[in-house]
């Protein structure tokens, strides 16, 4: 019968396997984080990115840059709320910051900023006639089902809108509004994070 290892040992042997970590692999390890904790400073408060990136020297900055950028690129959103325009907006400026190419970075942001135009303007009325569509539907079906109870749904106020099922309905159906436009942010949003 074989020898049976406790946890801690099981864990040296995988540990072991892996080998010696590379100097590459501790600065990783220790700055990207640091990076993503200024970024979040970033956006929460009025920082100054670039001098708090001076603080760093040449072997880390590279780590600490990605870090930051991980955090900016992850923050970028559709623009359904003005505190989301605004993020949006402190985000992008963020990149510039730290991205070196800077005409591939307004190309991409060229192409987000159309999306986010055609989200808060065609799509905007897109999803308020798509409300109103499930408004009236919601409301008939609610008057059918009344009158096939009662009889007549006469003088009988129907507000659907604050009805679980209606508000779940209306959920569904904003999500698939939103894909579309969800399917391309990411999209660029990989183009963001291959840009150095």
């Amino acid at each position: 019968m074989g020898e049976i290892k406790s946890a801690r040992e099981i864990a040296i042997e995988k540990v072991d396997k892996l080998g010696e970590v590379t100097d590459e692999e501790r600065l990783r390890w220790e700055y990207t984080p640091e990076g993503e904790k200024l970024a979040a400073r970033y956006l929460k408060e009025d920082s100054n990115l670039l001098v708090e990136l001076g603080q760093y020297n040449e072997n880390m900055r590279n780590y600490v840059i990605a870090g930051v950028s991980q955090v900016l690129i992850r923050n970028i959103s559709l623009p359904d709320s003005d505190s989301a325009k605004r993020n949006n907006k402190r985000a992008m400026d963020g990149l510039k910051i730290v991205k070196s190419e800077q005409v591939r970075l307004e190309n991409v942001y060229s192409k987000m900023r159309h999306i986010f135009d055609h989200y808060s303007g065609e799509g905007k009325q897109q999803r308020k006639q798509a409300y109103a569509s499930l408004k009236a539907e919601s409301e008939a079906q609610v008057r059918q089902s009344l009158e096939q109870q009662l009889g007549s749904s006469m003088g009988i106020k129907i507000d659907v809108e604050k009805q679980p099922q209606f508000q779940a309905e209306w959920r569904r159906r904003q999500t698939q509004l939103d894909a579309t436009y969800l399917k391309l942010l990411d999209e660029y949003k990989q183009e963001l994070a291959a840009i150095p």
